[in-house]
Parts: C-alpha cells; structure tokens; sequence
C-alpha cells in the first residue's frame, strides 16, 4: 500500500520542471558537507579552552582526536556500502542525524574521556560525507562533467571548516562552550530537515525534466549491482587501480588532519594567538582549500586542451600539481612570521583540496556505481588511518620537539603519493607501429 502512495504522489502534483537541476542537488548536498565541517571542526576551535576548562592535557587531546579519526576510518566502507544498499537519501539522512545528536551531546561532556566516547561515535556517522560525495556524483552527473562537479562537491568540505573558526567564536561569546557544540548540532538537524524534503534520486524526482535525466544517463553504465558488505570489499581490494587512489590519499590526509584539529593549538602555542585571533585568520586556509576544490575540475580542462590529456590523466596531472603546492608547508618550519605562516599553510589547504577532489573524481572514473561508495569510504579509510596515526603522533611528539618536523614531513607526503597515482592509474599511450 505504501508503495502504491510513493508512487502515485509525484504524478498527484503538478510541480514545474527546473532547469540544471542536478547542480541545485549538489548545492544541497554541498550544505550538507559544509555543516559536517562545521560541526567536525568545532572541536578543534575550541581546544584551547576545553584543555584550559577540563584540565586535558596535549597527549589526552590527541586521544580524543584519534577517537574521531579511528572511527571515522573503521566505518566509512560501512557507510559506503549502507549508501549503496538501501539508497542515497536514507542512509546520508540516518548518518548525518546520529552526527548531530552527538555534537549536541559535547556540551554535557565532563572529562577527556567522555569527549573521546562522544568523538567515536561522531566520527562514526560523520563518516557518511566521503562515500556519499561520490554516490552523488555518479548518480546526477555524465562522466564528462564529474571532474568539475566533484570540484565544486569539494567545495562544501572547506567551506565548513573555514565558516567554523567565526561561527564558533560567536556562538561561543554568546552561549559558551557548551553552546557553542549544541548550536552546531542544531544546524545539522536543520539540514537533516532539508534532505528529507528536497532530495529524491533522478528517477523519481518530480521536477527533473526527461531532457536533463537523458543527459545525466547519456554514458549508458550498466544499474548498480548490491553486493554483500564483505563481497563488495574483496572485489574492490583486488583492483589495482584501487590501491593508485587509496595509497595518495593515505600520504594526503595528516595535511588536512592538522588544518582540521591542530591549527589552532599551533597558532596559540607556536604564535601566541587568542581565540579571537585564531578566529580571525585560521579560516583563510580553508578559504585556499575552497578555491583548490572550484579549480580542480577546471584544471583538468585546461590539461586536456594544452597537452592533450585523456580524462583520465588529466585529473591525474591536476592531481599531481597540488602535491608540488603542497611543499609549501615544508617552508613553515623555516619562518617566525605568523602572517607569512597562515599564507604558507593557506597555499597548502589549495594543494590538497585538488589532490583530494581530484582523488574523488578517480573514484567515479574508474568504479562502476554499484560500487562507487564503497570505493570512496575505502578510499577515506586510507586516509583516516594516516589522519588517526599522525594525530597521535604529534600528540606525544609535539610538546617535546615542536611542529616545525611535522610540518616538513608533511611538505613531501603528497609527492610519495603521486608516484602510486602515476604508476597505477595514468593511462600510457598507444606505441604506434
């Protein structure tokens, strides 16, 4: 009977064809992600006072840290393939409801462990954000136009994190801490609201026109194939241009890892910065990374018509381009000047939003969409145990060696990788006879 409802509804009401829709879908997708940021970078902004509030030292920090991260690794397969088995809208909805009911639990929060128990299972829902990016790539865009929407896609992942350093402190200067976390959450909940109302897939979407739907199904790729959770990994493993994604965004994610959670203590240790101060400026590397996201797509363009490159080695040398700009953070261990710091670290965040968008489009380029999330959450395990491992990392190192060797390390990470990149996923041309 409810079947017979939901399929009769659309048709019950007239409702206007809107041109370009699938670029409004990701609009709404791209708020999703950016209140994701905001709610996952909360933490990070307001680590100074919470170590101050709660007496947690820098070694408890990165537990707690590390507690986001591991779970955040351990589940995103699993969101990947509940994404791909019971649907897009559904099971981003149930996620990205359990990751605001856990920020709203962080004002309550007493001790170092009790954040680290809430970070767990926040970090475990959150983890939807990455396979899902991917599912909606390549269920409303032709392969012709993923690496350009997987660039604006990336924009909603930076966006959040540069909106959260000033969103924070405002919410903090009114309601304190504990305001701050519940005031967050409440904004995912409203998004939650808007994704069950406005989001259906291209088939049913009522105002989806029958010329867009051919346009976005022009590649004619076979339906999607539900695989068992543990079938879907073995297959994917076997691949080998898995391991030419998964393999550069492990040496990827420590960068972004320590703009998300360690930017902040490093400005107040390393330059003595407030939070109001930390407010001012440690937005501007992810308003860097924002401006990566949108160039990405179209950087592959411009390799395609300069140097010939097929699709698929033009998001490879797109991608390679951001690990070079990534020695820019190698150049931070060598200046005391905060200013010329937040640029050198700026420069990073435009780096590696184009490895990482980039990495995405991979993904879509290279799977099939039965299996497209699962790839991503794969992929972003990857990265996230890389993410968990340096936290915790600087978190026993920091206090006695200082950033400055950590910054150099990850200057050269992404170099390592391309390499893989190149190796497993660049096409070689044709030797003609």
């Amino acid at each position: 009977m409810s079947q017979d409802i939901n399929n009769v509804t659309p048709v019950g009401k007239t409702r206007r064809v809107i041109k370009n829709l699938r670029w409004y879908v990701l609009i709404l997708f791209l708020l999703g992600v950016t209140v994701n940021y905001i709610t996952r970078n909360s933490l990070g902004i307001l680590a100074p006072e919470l170590k101050e509030s709660l007496g947690i030292t820098t070694e408890q920090y990165s537990w707690i840290v590390g507690a986001f991260q591991i779970a955040y690794t351990i589940f995103q397969p699993l969101c990947g393939w509940l994404i791909d088995v019971i649907g897009l809208k559904l099971g981003f909805m149930i996620c990205a409801g359990l990751w605001a009911l856990m920020c709203i639990l962080h004002a309550g929060a007493g001790s170092w462990l009790h954040l680290a128990i809430l970070r767990f299972f926040m970090g475990a829902s959150e983890a939807a954000a990455t396979p899902a990016n991917a599912k909606t790539l390549g269920e409303w865009f032709p392969k012709s136009e993923r690496p350009v929407a997987a660039g604006w896609a990336g924009v909603g992942f930076s966006v959040g994190a540069m909106l959260a350093p000033p969103i924070i402190y405002f919410a903090h200067a009114s309601f304190g801490w504990q305001g701050a976390f519940m005031f967050t959450g409440l904004l995912a909940l409203l998004w939650v609201l808007l994704w069950w109302i406005f989001y259906h897939n291209p088939e049913k979407h009522p105002n989806l026109g029958k010329e867009e739907l051919a346009f976005i199904k022009q590649d004619n790729e076979p339906p999607a194939v539900k695989l068992p959770f543990l079938t879907a990994l073995k297959t994917v493993s076997k691949n080998k241009r898995f391991y030419g994604i998964a393999i550069p965004a492990f040496m990827a994610e420590p960068a972004w890892a320590v703009l998300s959670f360690w930017v902040p203590l490093y400005l107040a240790k390393e330059h003595g910065m407030d939070l109001k101060q930390i407010a001012m400026f440690a937005w501007l590397p992810f308003l860097a990374a924002d401006l990566g996201s949108v160039a990405s797509g179209y950087l592959t363009r411009l390799y395609t018509r300069l140097f010939g490159c097929s699709r698929v080695n033009s998001v490879v040398a797109s991608s390679v381009t951001g690990a070079f700009l990534m020695i820019s953070l190698a150049i931070v261990a060598v200046t005391r000047d905060p200013y010329i710091t937040i640029v050198l670290i700026s420069i990073g965040g435009f780096g590696h939003q184009i490895i990482s968008c980039m990495l995405s489009a991979l993904v879509v380029e290279s799977f099939d969409k039965g299996q497209m999330a699962t790839v991503n959450g794969m992929r972003g395990s990857a990265a996230w145990i890389a993410s968990f491992l340096f936290s915790l990392l600087i978190g026993v190192t920091a206090d006695k060696i200082g950033f400055n060797p950590l910054f150099i390390a990850m200057g050269f990470f992404d170099l390592v990788g391309a390499i893989f990149l190149v190796a497993f996923i660049a096409e070689r041309r044709t030797r003609r006879s």
